[in-house]
Protein backbone atom coordinates (compact mmCIF):
# COMPACT_ATOMS: atom_id res chain seq x y z
CA UNK A 1 0.00 0.00 0.00
CA UNK A 2 0.98 3.66 -0.24
CA UNK A 3 2.28 5.60 2.72
CA UNK A 4 -0.71 6.51 4.94
CA UNK A 5 -0.17 10.23 4.32
CA UNK A 6 -0.91 9.73 0.62
CA UNK A 7 -4.58 8.90 1.28
CA UNK A 8 -5.46 12.53 1.99
CA UNK A 9 -8.97 13.31 0.64
CA UNK A 10 -9.38 9.64 -0.42
CA UNK A 11 -11.96 7.24 0.96
CA UNK A 12 -10.67 4.71 3.48
CA UNK A 13 -12.98 2.06 4.95
CA UNK A 14 -12.07 0.56 8.32
CA UNK A 15 -13.83 -2.75 9.08
CA UNK A 16 -14.25 -3.48 12.77
CA UNK A 17 -14.04 -1.14 15.71
CA UNK A 18 -12.14 -2.58 18.69
CA UNK A 19 -8.85 -1.00 19.75
CA UNK A 20 -6.96 -1.44 16.50
CA UNK A 21 -9.87 -0.22 14.36
CA UNK A 22 -10.29 2.95 16.42
CA UNK A 23 -6.53 3.56 16.25
CA UNK A 24 -6.43 3.16 12.45
CA UNK A 25 -9.52 5.32 11.96
CA UNK A 26 -8.08 8.15 14.08
CA UNK A 27 -4.79 7.97 12.19
CA UNK A 28 -6.30 8.25 8.71
CA UNK A 29 -8.70 10.96 9.88
CA UNK A 30 -5.75 12.95 11.24
CA UNK A 31 -3.96 12.52 7.91
CA UNK A 32 -6.94 13.96 6.03
CA UNK A 33 -8.54 10.83 4.59
CA UNK A 34 -12.32 10.47 4.33
CA UNK A 35 -12.84 7.65 6.83
CA UNK A 36 -15.84 5.34 7.24
CA UNK A 37 -15.81 2.78 10.04
CA UNK A 38 -18.16 -0.19 9.83
CA UNK A 39 -18.93 -2.84 12.45
CA UNK A 40 -21.64 -5.48 12.26
CA UNK A 41 -22.32 -5.12 15.99
CA UNK A 42 -25.18 -2.80 16.86
CA UNK A 43 -24.52 0.68 18.18
CA UNK A 44 -25.24 -0.25 21.80
CA UNK A 45 -22.50 -2.89 21.64
CA UNK A 46 -20.00 -0.45 20.10
CA UNK A 47 -19.06 2.15 22.74
CA UNK A 48 -16.04 3.20 20.66
CA UNK A 49 -18.38 4.69 18.05
CA UNK A 50 -19.12 7.78 20.14
CA UNK A 51 -15.45 8.68 20.36
CA UNK A 52 -15.07 8.54 16.57
CA UNK A 53 -18.33 10.38 16.00
CA UNK A 54 -17.03 13.25 18.12
CA UNK A 55 -14.06 13.55 15.78
CA UNK A 56 -16.27 13.66 12.71
CA UNK A 57 -15.54 10.11 11.56
CA UNK A 58 -18.49 8.36 9.91
CA UNK A 59 -19.45 5.21 11.86
CA UNK A 60 -21.95 2.62 10.58
CA UNK A 61 -23.02 -0.12 13.00
CA UNK A 62 -25.43 -3.02 12.84
CA UNK A 63 -24.43 -4.64 9.54
CA UNK A 64 -22.58 -4.11 6.26
CA UNK A 65 -24.41 -1.79 3.81
CA UNK A 66 -24.34 -2.95 0.19
CA UNK A 67 -22.79 0.35 -0.91
CA UNK A 68 -20.08 0.42 1.77
CA UNK A 69 -17.41 -0.49 -0.78
CA UNK A 70 -17.53 1.43 -4.04
CA UNK A 71 -15.40 2.64 -6.95
CA UNK A 72 -14.16 5.60 -4.87
CA UNK A 73 -12.86 3.39 -2.05
CA UNK A 74 -9.07 3.69 -2.04
CA UNK A 75 -8.21 1.29 0.80
CA UNK A 76 -9.83 -1.15 3.21
CA UNK A 77 -8.23 -1.77 6.60
CA UNK A 78 -9.85 -4.72 8.31
CA UNK A 79 -9.80 -6.09 11.83
CA UNK A 80 -7.60 -9.20 11.65
CA UNK A 81 -10.37 -11.48 12.93
CA UNK A 82 -12.78 -10.57 10.11
CA UNK A 83 -12.59 -13.43 7.58
CA UNK A 84 -11.86 -12.88 3.92
CA UNK A 85 -15.30 -14.36 3.18
CA UNK A 86 -16.97 -11.34 4.79
CA UNK A 87 -19.06 -9.55 2.11
CA UNK A 88 -17.30 -6.16 2.24
CA UNK A 89 -13.87 -7.83 2.08
CA UNK A 90 -14.95 -9.94 -0.90
CA UNK A 91 -16.43 -6.86 -2.62
CA UNK A 92 -13.18 -4.95 -2.16
CA UNK A 93 -11.03 -7.75 -3.51
CA UNK A 94 -13.34 -8.29 -6.49
CA UNK A 95 -13.00 -4.58 -7.34
CA UNK A 96 -9.22 -4.65 -7.03
CA UNK A 97 -9.21 -2.54 -3.85
CA UNK A 98 -6.33 -3.29 -1.50
CA UNK A 99 -7.27 -4.89 1.83
CA UNK A 100 -4.70 -4.71 4.63
CA UNK A 101 -4.47 -5.00 8.41
CA UNK A 102 -3.15 -2.46 10.89
CA UNK A 103 0.32 -4.08 10.76
CA UNK A 104 0.90 -2.83 7.23
CA UNK A 105 -0.21 0.70 8.10
CA UNK A 106 1.93 0.90 11.24
CA UNK A 107 5.03 -0.40 9.45
CA UNK A 108 4.85 2.28 6.77
CA UNK A 109 4.40 4.95 9.42
CA UNK A 110 6.98 3.91 12.03
CA UNK A 111 10.42 5.54 12.19
CA UNK A 112 11.49 2.78 14.60
CA UNK A 113 12.60 -0.71 13.56
CA UNK A 114 10.18 -3.53 14.37
CA UNK A 115 10.71 -6.89 16.01
CA UNK A 116 7.86 -9.17 14.89
CA UNK A 117 7.03 -12.31 16.86
CA UNK A 118 4.65 -15.00 15.63
CA UNK A 119 3.96 -18.68 16.18
CA UNK A 120 1.10 -20.94 17.22
CA UNK A 121 2.16 -20.96 20.88
CA UNK A 122 4.34 -18.79 23.11
CA UNK A 123 3.94 -15.45 21.31
CA UNK A 124 2.81 -13.39 24.29
CA UNK A 125 5.41 -14.82 26.66
CA UNK A 126 8.24 -14.29 24.18
CA UNK A 127 7.10 -10.80 23.19
CA UNK A 128 6.86 -9.66 26.80
CA UNK A 129 10.17 -11.29 27.72
CA UNK A 130 11.85 -9.41 24.87
CA UNK A 131 10.35 -6.15 26.14
CA UNK A 132 11.65 -6.81 29.67
CA UNK A 133 15.15 -7.75 28.49
CA UNK A 134 15.48 -4.87 26.05
CA UNK A 135 14.37 -2.45 28.76
CA UNK A 136 17.10 -3.83 31.03
CA UNK A 137 19.61 -3.44 28.20
CA UNK A 138 18.63 0.20 27.62
CA UNK A 139 17.28 -0.38 24.11
CA UNK A 140 14.00 1.60 24.48
CA UNK A 141 11.42 -1.04 23.52
CA UNK A 142 7.74 -0.33 22.90
CA UNK A 143 5.66 -3.51 23.30
CA UNK A 144 2.72 -3.26 20.91
CA UNK A 145 0.27 -5.18 18.74
CA UNK A 146 -1.85 -7.89 20.34
CA UNK A 147 -0.47 -6.86 23.73
CA UNK A 148 0.37 -3.36 24.83
CA UNK A 149 -0.28 -0.31 22.69
CA UNK A 150 -2.10 -0.69 19.33
CA UNK A 151 0.51 -0.75 16.58
CA UNK A 152 -0.69 2.43 14.87
CA UNK A 153 -0.50 4.33 18.14
CA UNK A 154 3.01 3.03 18.82
CA UNK A 155 4.12 3.94 15.30
CA UNK A 156 2.96 7.53 15.76
CA UNK A 157 4.87 8.14 19.00
CA UNK A 158 7.95 6.01 18.30
CA UNK A 159 11.31 7.60 17.59
CA UNK A 160 14.14 6.25 15.50
CA UNK A 161 16.04 4.93 18.54
CA UNK A 162 13.07 2.92 19.82
CA UNK A 163 12.29 -0.69 18.96
CA UNK A 164 8.66 -1.68 18.40
CA UNK A 165 8.24 -5.21 19.77
CA UNK A 166 5.08 -6.65 18.21
CA UNK A 167 3.20 -9.89 18.83
CA UNK A 168 1.63 -10.81 15.48
CA UNK A 169 -1.02 -13.36 14.55
CA UNK A 170 -1.49 -15.18 11.26
CA UNK A 171 -4.66 -13.10 10.81
CA UNK A 172 -2.63 -9.88 10.98
CA UNK A 173 0.20 -11.12 8.78
CA UNK A 174 -2.12 -12.38 6.05
CA UNK A 175 -3.13 -8.76 5.46
CA UNK A 176 0.38 -7.44 4.77
CA UNK A 177 2.22 -6.69 1.53
CA UNK A 178 5.28 -4.51 2.28
CA UNK A 179 5.73 -5.22 6.00
CA UNK A 180 9.40 -5.76 6.81
CA UNK A 181 10.46 -6.36 10.43
CA UNK A 182 14.13 -5.80 11.18
CA UNK A 183 14.06 -8.92 13.38
CA UNK A 184 11.45 -11.66 12.77
CA UNK A 185 10.73 -14.63 15.06
CA UNK A 186 8.77 -17.77 14.17
CA UNK A 187 8.42 -19.87 17.33
CA UNK A 188 6.49 -22.92 16.09
CA UNK A 189 3.62 -24.03 13.88
CA UNK A 190 0.83 -26.41 14.89
CA UNK A 191 -2.60 -27.10 13.45
CA UNK A 192 -4.89 -24.28 14.52
CA UNK A 193 -7.16 -21.55 13.07
CA UNK A 194 -8.06 -23.82 10.16
CA UNK A 195 -11.64 -22.52 10.20
CA UNK A 196 -10.23 -19.09 9.25
CA UNK A 197 -7.46 -20.16 6.88
CA UNK A 198 -9.21 -23.12 5.29
CA UNK A 199 -6.15 -25.36 5.66
CA UNK A 200 -2.57 -25.57 6.84
CA UNK A 201 -1.16 -24.30 3.55
CA UNK A 202 -2.73 -20.86 3.93
CA UNK A 203 -1.95 -20.77 7.67
CA UNK A 204 1.75 -21.48 7.08
CA UNK A 205 1.90 -19.06 4.15
CA UNK A 206 0.39 -16.32 6.31
CA UNK A 207 2.94 -16.90 9.07
CA UNK A 208 5.77 -16.97 6.51
CA UNK A 209 4.82 -13.47 5.29
CA UNK A 210 6.74 -12.28 8.35
CA UNK A 211 9.94 -12.96 6.39
CA UNK A 212 8.77 -12.09 2.86
CA UNK A 213 10.34 -8.63 2.60
CA UNK A 214 13.40 -9.11 4.77
CA UNK A 215 16.85 -8.56 3.26
CA UNK A 216 20.36 -9.72 4.13
CA UNK A 217 20.54 -6.83 6.61
CA UNK A 218 17.69 -8.33 8.69
CA UNK A 219 17.52 -11.21 11.16
CA UNK A 220 15.23 -14.27 11.11
CA UNK A 221 14.99 -16.30 14.33
CA UNK A 222 13.50 -19.78 13.86
CA UNK A 223 12.89 -22.89 15.93
CA UNK A 224 15.14 -25.65 14.58
CA UNK A 225 13.02 -28.25 16.41
CA UNK A 226 9.88 -27.37 14.45
CA UNK A 227 9.41 -29.13 11.06
CA UNK A 228 7.81 -26.10 9.36
CA UNK A 229 10.53 -23.79 10.64
CA UNK A 230 13.22 -26.21 9.45
CA UNK A 231 11.64 -26.36 6.00
CA UNK A 232 11.67 -22.56 5.81
CA UNK A 233 15.29 -22.43 6.98
CA UNK A 234 16.31 -24.94 4.31
CA UNK A 235 14.11 -23.58 1.52
CA UNK A 236 16.55 -20.95 0.29
CA UNK A 237 13.69 -18.43 0.27
CA UNK A 238 14.78 -16.48 3.35
CA UNK A 239 17.06 -13.57 2.54
CA UNK A 240 17.69 -12.58 6.17
CA UNK A 241 20.52 -13.87 8.33
CA UNK A 242 19.14 -16.85 10.26
CA UNK A 243 19.61 -17.45 13.98
CA UNK A 244 18.31 -20.92 14.91
CA UNK A 245 17.41 -22.13 18.39
CA UNK A 246 16.83 -25.65 19.69
CA UNK A 247 16.10 -27.50 22.91
CA UNK A 248 16.81 -30.96 21.40
CA UNK A 249 20.01 -30.35 19.41
CA UNK A 250 23.33 -28.81 20.47
CA UNK A 251 23.66 -26.47 17.51
CA UNK A 252 27.08 -25.32 16.25
CA UNK A 253 25.60 -21.81 15.81
CA UNK A 254 22.69 -20.13 17.50
CA UNK A 255 21.05 -20.79 20.85
CA UNK A 256 20.69 -24.22 22.34
CA UNK A 257 20.27 -26.13 25.58
CA UNK A 258 23.24 -28.15 26.83
CA UNK A 259 22.90 -30.97 27.47
CA UNK A 260 20.03 -31.09 24.97
CA UNK A 261 16.61 -32.37 25.95
CA UNK A 262 15.59 -35.76 24.55
CA UNK A 263 13.24 -35.37 21.60
CA UNK A 264 10.58 -37.45 23.38
CA UNK A 265 8.29 -35.23 25.43
CA UNK A 266 7.76 -38.06 27.92
CA UNK A 267 11.47 -38.18 28.88
CA UNK A 268 12.55 -36.81 32.30
CA UNK A 269 12.94 -33.04 32.27
CA UNK A 270 16.18 -32.61 34.26
CA UNK A 271 16.24 -28.79 34.11
CA UNK A 272 18.77 -28.51 36.94
CA UNK A 273 21.62 -29.83 34.79
CA UNK A 274 20.87 -27.79 31.66
CA UNK A 275 22.11 -24.40 30.47
CA UNK A 276 21.06 -22.05 27.70
CA UNK A 277 24.12 -21.39 25.55
CA UNK A 278 24.87 -18.86 22.78
CA UNK A 279 27.31 -20.02 20.09
CA UNK A 280 28.60 -17.52 17.54
CA UNK A 281 29.89 -18.14 14.02
CA UNK A 282 33.52 -17.79 15.14
CA UNK A 283 33.24 -20.77 17.48
CA UNK A 284 32.77 -18.75 20.65
CA UNK A 285 30.39 -19.99 23.34
CA UNK A 286 28.71 -18.26 26.26
CA UNK A 287 26.41 -19.67 28.92
CA UNK A 288 23.52 -17.21 29.26
CA UNK A 289 21.62 -18.82 32.15
CA UNK A 290 20.76 -22.17 33.68
CA UNK A 291 17.36 -23.49 32.60
CA UNK A 292 16.36 -24.02 36.24
CA UNK A 293 17.04 -20.32 36.90
CA UNK A 294 14.39 -19.11 34.43
CA UNK A 295 11.49 -17.30 36.06
CA UNK A 296 8.95 -19.61 34.41
CA UNK A 297 9.46 -23.39 34.16
CA UNK A 298 9.24 -25.95 31.38
CA UNK A 299 11.19 -26.87 28.27
CA UNK A 300 8.74 -24.85 26.15
CA UNK A 301 9.71 -21.77 28.15
CA UNK A 302 13.38 -22.59 27.62
CA UNK A 303 12.56 -22.40 23.89
CA UNK A 304 10.69 -19.11 24.36
CA UNK A 305 13.62 -17.75 26.34
CA UNK A 306 16.11 -18.67 23.61
CA UNK A 307 14.00 -16.98 20.94
CA UNK A 308 13.81 -13.84 23.10
CA UNK A 309 17.55 -13.91 23.79
CA UNK A 310 18.29 -14.24 20.06
CA UNK A 311 16.15 -11.17 19.29
CA UNK A 312 17.78 -9.10 22.02
CA UNK A 313 21.31 -10.04 21.02
CA UNK A 314 20.47 -9.20 17.39
CA UNK A 315 19.15 -5.80 18.52
CA UNK A 316 22.45 -5.03 20.27
CA UNK A 317 21.87 -6.09 23.88
CA UNK A 318 24.82 -7.42 25.83
CA UNK A 319 24.50 -11.00 27.02
CA UNK A 320 25.17 -9.96 30.61
CA UNK A 321 22.21 -7.57 30.67
CA UNK A 322 19.74 -10.36 29.94
CA UNK A 323 20.29 -12.64 32.93
CA UNK A 324 18.30 -10.72 35.55
CA UNK A 325 15.09 -10.29 33.48
CA UNK A 326 15.31 -13.96 32.49
CA UNK A 327 15.27 -14.82 36.20
CA UNK A 328 12.66 -12.28 37.28
CA UNK A 329 9.99 -12.74 34.59
CA UNK A 330 6.97 -14.57 36.03
CA UNK A 331 4.68 -15.10 33.04
CA UNK A 332 1.03 -14.15 32.61
CA UNK A 333 -2.51 -14.69 33.68
CA UNK A 334 -4.14 -17.70 31.99
CA UNK A 335 -0.80 -19.36 31.15
CA UNK A 336 -0.22 -22.18 33.63
CA UNK A 337 -1.34 -19.75 36.32
CA UNK A 338 -1.47 -21.13 39.86
CA UNK A 339 -4.91 -20.34 41.33
CA UNK A 340 -5.18 -21.94 44.77
CA UNK A 341 -4.91 -25.09 46.85
CA UNK A 342 -7.95 -26.65 48.51
CA UNK A 343 -7.99 -29.90 50.51
CA UNK A 344 -4.54 -30.75 49.18
CA UNK A 345 -5.54 -30.22 45.51
CA UNK A 346 -3.80 -27.52 43.43
CA UNK A 347 -5.79 -25.59 40.80
CA UNK A 348 -4.14 -24.17 37.66
CA UNK A 349 -5.62 -21.89 34.98
CA UNK A 350 -4.22 -22.46 31.49
CA UNK A 351 -7.14 -21.00 29.54
CA UNK A 352 -4.72 -19.62 26.91
CA UNK A 353 -4.23 -23.22 25.71
CA UNK A 354 -6.48 -22.86 22.67
CA UNK A 355 -5.05 -25.80 20.70
CA UNK A 356 -3.98 -29.37 21.55
CA UNK A 357 -0.25 -28.63 21.40
CA UNK A 358 -0.60 -25.94 24.06
CA UNK A 359 -2.45 -28.42 26.28
CA UNK A 360 0.26 -31.04 25.73
CA UNK A 361 2.85 -28.46 26.82
CA UNK A 362 0.86 -27.77 29.99
CA UNK A 363 0.48 -31.46 30.79
CA UNK A 364 4.22 -32.03 30.36
CA UNK A 365 5.05 -29.04 32.57
CA UNK A 366 3.19 -30.41 35.62
CA UNK A 367 3.59 -33.65 37.57
CA UNK A 368 1.19 -36.54 36.84
CA UNK A 369 -2.19 -37.07 38.56
CA UNK A 370 -3.93 -34.28 36.67
CA UNK A 371 -7.69 -33.84 36.53
CA UNK A 372 -8.06 -32.04 33.21
CA UNK A 373 -10.91 -29.68 32.34
CA UNK A 374 -10.96 -29.34 28.54
CA UNK A 375 -13.14 -28.58 25.54
CA UNK A 376 -14.46 -25.60 23.60
CA UNK A 377 -14.95 -24.41 20.04
CA UNK A 378 -15.00 -27.23 17.48
CA UNK A 379 -12.60 -26.46 14.63
CA UNK A 380 -12.61 -29.97 13.21
CA UNK A 381 -9.71 -31.57 15.08
CA UNK A 382 -10.07 -35.12 16.39
CA UNK A 383 -7.71 -34.40 19.35
CA UNK A 384 -6.04 -37.79 18.99
CA UNK A 385 -2.62 -36.22 19.61
CA UNK A 386 -3.72 -35.88 23.23
CA UNK A 387 -4.16 -39.64 23.68
CA UNK A 388 -0.64 -40.64 24.83
CA UNK A 389 -0.47 -37.65 27.15
CA UNK A 390 -3.83 -38.51 28.66
CA UNK A 391 -2.48 -42.00 29.25
CA UNK A 392 0.77 -40.82 30.90
CA UNK A 393 -0.22 -37.66 32.76
CA UNK A 394 -3.97 -37.50 33.30
CA UNK A 395 -6.02 -39.16 36.03
CA UNK A 396 -9.46 -37.90 34.97
CA UNK A 397 -11.07 -35.68 32.33
CA UNK A 398 -14.00 -33.30 32.58
CA UNK A 399 -15.10 -32.14 29.12
CA UNK A 400 -17.39 -29.29 28.11
CA UNK A 401 -18.21 -27.11 25.12
CA UNK A 402 -18.75 -28.10 21.49
CA UNK A 403 -15.90 -30.63 21.61
CA UNK A 404 -16.98 -32.31 24.85
CA UNK A 405 -17.82 -35.62 23.16
CA UNK A 406 -14.58 -35.67 21.14
CA UNK A 407 -12.42 -34.97 24.20
CA UNK A 408 -14.27 -37.60 26.21
CA UNK A 409 -13.82 -40.14 23.40
CA UNK A 410 -10.05 -39.61 23.36
CA UNK A 411 -9.96 -39.99 27.14
CA UNK A 412 -11.83 -43.28 26.83
CA UNK A 413 -9.40 -44.56 24.19
CA UNK A 414 -6.55 -43.65 26.54
CA UNK A 415 -8.05 -46.03 29.09
CA UNK A 416 -9.35 -43.40 31.50
CA UNK A 417 -12.44 -44.48 33.41
CA UNK A 418 -13.00 -41.22 35.30
CA UNK A 419 -14.51 -39.13 32.50
CA UNK A 420 -17.31 -36.61 33.03
CA UNK A 421 -19.12 -34.89 30.15
CA UNK A 422 -20.71 -31.60 31.23
CA UNK A 423 -23.79 -30.71 29.24
CA UNK A 424 -24.59 -27.01 28.74
CA UNK A 425 -26.32 -25.26 31.62
CA UNK A 426 -28.38 -22.07 31.28
CA UNK A 427 -25.23 -19.99 30.68
CA UNK A 428 -21.48 -20.43 30.19
CA UNK A 429 -20.60 -19.45 33.75
CA UNK A 430 -22.91 -22.08 35.21
CA UNK A 431 -21.53 -24.73 32.86
CA UNK A 432 -17.94 -23.99 33.81
CA UNK A 433 -18.82 -23.86 37.50
CA UNK A 434 -20.36 -27.33 37.22
CA UNK A 435 -17.22 -28.57 35.39
CA UNK A 436 -14.99 -27.30 38.22
CA UNK A 437 -17.24 -28.96 40.80
CA UNK A 438 -17.03 -32.25 38.89
CA UNK A 439 -13.25 -31.94 38.69
CA UNK A 440 -12.99 -31.22 42.40
CA UNK A 441 -15.07 -34.32 43.10
CA UNK A 442 -12.64 -36.47 41.09
CA UNK A 443 -9.49 -35.01 42.69
CA UNK A 444 -7.71 -36.29 45.78
CA UNK A 445 -4.94 -34.73 47.91
CA UNK A 446 -1.80 -34.42 45.79
CA UNK A 447 -3.75 -34.10 42.52
CA UNK A 448 -3.89 -31.08 40.21
CA UNK A 449 -7.06 -29.68 38.62
CA UNK A 450 -5.98 -28.05 35.38
CA UNK A 451 -8.08 -25.96 32.99
CA UNK A 452 -6.26 -26.40 29.68
CA UNK A 453 -9.03 -26.55 27.06
CA UNK A 454 -7.12 -27.44 23.85
CA UNK A 455 -9.79 -25.33 22.11
CA UNK A 456 -10.70 -21.72 21.50
CA UNK A 457 -13.31 -20.21 23.80
CA UNK A 458 -15.78 -18.69 21.37
CA UNK A 459 -18.43 -21.40 21.54
CA UNK A 460 -19.30 -20.31 25.08
CA UNK A 461 -17.18 -17.33 26.11
CA UNK A 462 -16.22 -13.98 24.59
CA UNK A 463 -12.50 -14.70 25.11
CA UNK A 464 -10.08 -17.10 26.72
CA UNK A 465 -9.54 -14.40 29.39
CA UNK A 466 -13.22 -14.52 30.35
CA UNK A 467 -13.08 -18.32 30.46
CA UNK A 468 -9.98 -18.26 32.66
CA UNK A 469 -11.38 -15.72 35.11
CA UNK A 470 -14.62 -17.67 35.46
CA UNK A 471 -12.58 -20.80 36.15
CA UNK A 472 -10.62 -19.02 38.87
CA UNK A 473 -13.77 -17.65 40.43
CA UNK A 474 -15.33 -21.14 40.41
CA UNK A 475 -12.21 -22.61 42.02
CA UNK A 476 -12.19 -19.98 44.76
CA UNK A 477 -15.91 -20.54 45.42
CA UNK A 478 -15.67 -24.31 45.97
Amino acid sequence: MKHPSLYKDQQVVVLGLARSGVSVAKLFHKLGAVVTVNDKKDRQSSPEADELDALGVSVICGGHPDDLIGPDTALVVKNPGIPYTSPPVMQALEQGIEVVTEVEVAYLLSPAPIIGITGSNGKTTTTSWIGEMMEAAGLKPMVAGNIGTPLCEAAQIAEADNWIVAELSSFQLKGTTDFRPRIALLLNIVETHLDYHGGMEDYIASKAKLFANQTKDDIAVLNADDPVCRDLMNSGKLQASIIPFSVTEELPYGLCVTPAYPAELSAPIGDAVRNIVWRDKEGGERVIIGVAELGIPGRHNAANAMAAIAACLAAGASAGSLTEPLREFRGFEHRLEYVRERDGVAYYNDSKATNPTATIIALRSLPPRIVLVAGGLDRGSDYMELLPHFRDQVKAVVSLGETRAKIAAVAGKAGLTAVKVVEPEEDAESTLRLAVQEAAGLAEPGDIVLLSPACASWDMFTSYETRGRMFKQSAHNL
